[in-house]
């Protein structure tokens, strides 16, 4: 899906000039879900998310994959650990048909499709709100979210290890990206030490298998260092409304958030072909 009427004459939709084809896979963040959406959760197409807007920045037919909840392990196996996405998947469509784990999918889309120039990666935020969701009646939460984390990095970096490499197994010798998190709030020291953590998980197999990783973290926080802003993710205007509470924010992106993530992912893209 190519957004013309969005992206048409802004600078960054002519600052690349490439063709061919992207899959981008990944969760909520990449599928463009906004909280509490309604009735227009009923078609995929009310939903933009990065890879819409790097379909334009690189001219490339680019392929989303995403579901909201999706895990490492879900990504990966019917039976692992999910946040939601095989029950949003039952109730309402996704960007892209499929019936499969969304790693038997991409296998089958690369296999169908050698000629793939890009493939992006973003996973990993719900397999810590999995163990976050999992403290929350422990007497105490913190504590139980900082023993059970290494396990949970542990496990996130090898499923992505498996990931990349049944990726590759396909023979796809494209642009391999690992899109990494930005923090909800870079004033909040916990929230922003957890992102970065899971960001060094996540990428921890990327050199074995010829990846690299868009430093979507980076991107965020200069943008949240702006004056005014006081490293609040939200007051930088990254990330969509509470729709419970209109001075706050939830964790995801709205659009000039999600063309954020599109132009890092593009200059990475770019850089390297």
């Amino acid at each position: 899906m190519v957004l013309a009427a969005l992206c048409a004459g802004s600078a960054a939709a002519g600052e690349y000039r490439e063709s061919g084809r992207a899959l981008a896979l990944g969760d909520s963040v990449v599928f463009g879900y906004i909280n509490q959406a309604g009735r227009a959760y009923v078609n995929a197409d009310n939903f933009i998310g990065s890879p819409e807007y790097l379909a334009e920045f690189l001219q490339m037919d680019t392929v989303n994959a995403g579901c909201p909840g999706e895990t490492t392990a879900s990504f990966l196996s019917a039976s692992g650990a999910d946040n939601g996405c095989r029950s949003f998947r039952a109730a309402f469509p996704l960007h892209v048909a499929y019936g499969s784990t969304q790693l038997a999918f991409a296998t089958a889309f690369l296999k169908q499709h050698p000629g793939t120039d890009l493939v992006t990666l973003g996973l990993g935020a719900n397999d810590v709100f999995v163990l976050q969701k999992a403290c929350v009646t422990d007497p105490n939460p913190a504590q139980c979210i900082q023993s059970g984390l290494p396990a949970v990095l542990g496990a996130a970096a090898s499923n992505m290890a498996a990931t990349l490499a049944q990726l590759r197994a396909t023979g796809f010798g494209g642009v391999l990206v690992i899109v990494n998190y930005y923090s909800p709030d870079y004033s909040d020291p916990t929230q922003t030490a957890i992102t970065a953590l899971l960001n060094q998980a996540i990428a921890a197999p990327a050199l074995a298998y010829g990846a690299v990783v868009a430093d979507v973290f980076s991107a965020f926080q200069s943008a949240a260092s702006n004056p005014g802003v006081g490293g609040k993710t939200c007051n930088a205007g990254l990330l969509n409304v509470d729709p419970q509470d209109a001075t706050l924010c939830d964790v995801h992106p709205s659009q000039s958030g999600q063309r954020l993530i599109a132009r890092t992912v593009a200059r990475v893209y770019h850089a390297i072909r």
